[in-house]
């Protein structure tokens, strides 16, 4: 079958496409959301004993939005994958309010978290969905466009292809527009810039290489459940 041809899936089909959807969904959104809520605590990693990660534990759920959008936009194509990222983006905001409603009530005397530490620890908290939200939403549709480029450019073939490229060059824009914003803001030092873009990408980098097999894995399996051809996409909305 052409794969501009829409094939017609039945509606048990389609209900299972798109509870497989949501659910990837949720976890999109719960690894977006936890990135922005523990960005503040930093930590070194040296796995190959020539260079040493300086990197937040913001970033170890991060790649796995973008291995999240990359599956959906190969499966579910590129409308749904953008609908997926604006969610997380409201999501994001949401969880803000939260996070800012609570910050301003004030703790009892009993409270094993009083006002200072929870504003130590949250009080960024703000500042931080600002930026990481101006970059990824930035980011996540470069990924996005990049990915459909690459696939129609390939004729949907070269699955390695679209999925790395497209996600260094947006992971390097996501990764610089925070750090631009954190440093203009002062929440980190304009001399720990350099050094942080660095390990910030090429941790990402590392990440997305190693995240391939898994997108792999993952279409092969969501095109032979569906009877997919390759570069064939579901038709959810028809």
């Amino acid at each position: 079958m052409n794969q501009d041809t829409p094939r017609r899936h039945s509606l048990k089909d389609i209900q299972i496409a798109y509870r497989i959807y949501f659910t990837l969904g949720a976890l999109f959104i719960c690894a977006l959301v936890v990135s922005n809520l523990i960005f503040q605590k930093f930590f070194t990693w040296n796995p190959f004993g020539w260079f040493n990660f300086e990197i937040s534990v913001g970033l170890l759920p991060y790649p796995i939005t973008f291995l999240i959008t990359d599956l959906i936009s190969e499966i579910d194509g590129k409308k749904k994958a953008n609908q997926m990222v604006t969610t997380g983006i409201f999501a994001s905001f949401f969880s803000l309010l939260i996070v800012y409603v609570s910050n301003a009530t004030t703790a009892t005397s009993w409270s094993p978290v009083n006002n200072e530490l929870f504003t130590q620890v949250f009080g960024a908290t703000a500042l931080a969905v600002f930026a990481s939200m101006s970059a990824y939403l930035c980011a996540q549709y470069v990924d996005i466009h990049l990915y459909h480029f690459w696939k129609k450019l390939t004729k949907g073939k070269h699955l390695w292809i679209r999925n790395n490229f497209s996600t260094f060059l947006s992971q390097f824009i996501d990764t610089a527009a925070v750090l631009l914003l954190l440093c203009s803001f002062g929440e980190i030092a304009w001399g720990r810039f350099g050094a942080l873009l660095l390990a910030g990408f090429l941790f990402k980098v590392i990440i997305a290489a190693f995240d391939t097999p898994l997108l792999y894995l993952g279409v092969y399996i969501f095109r032979k459940r569906f009877n997919l051809a390759e570069g064939e996409e579901l038709q959810l909305d028809v």
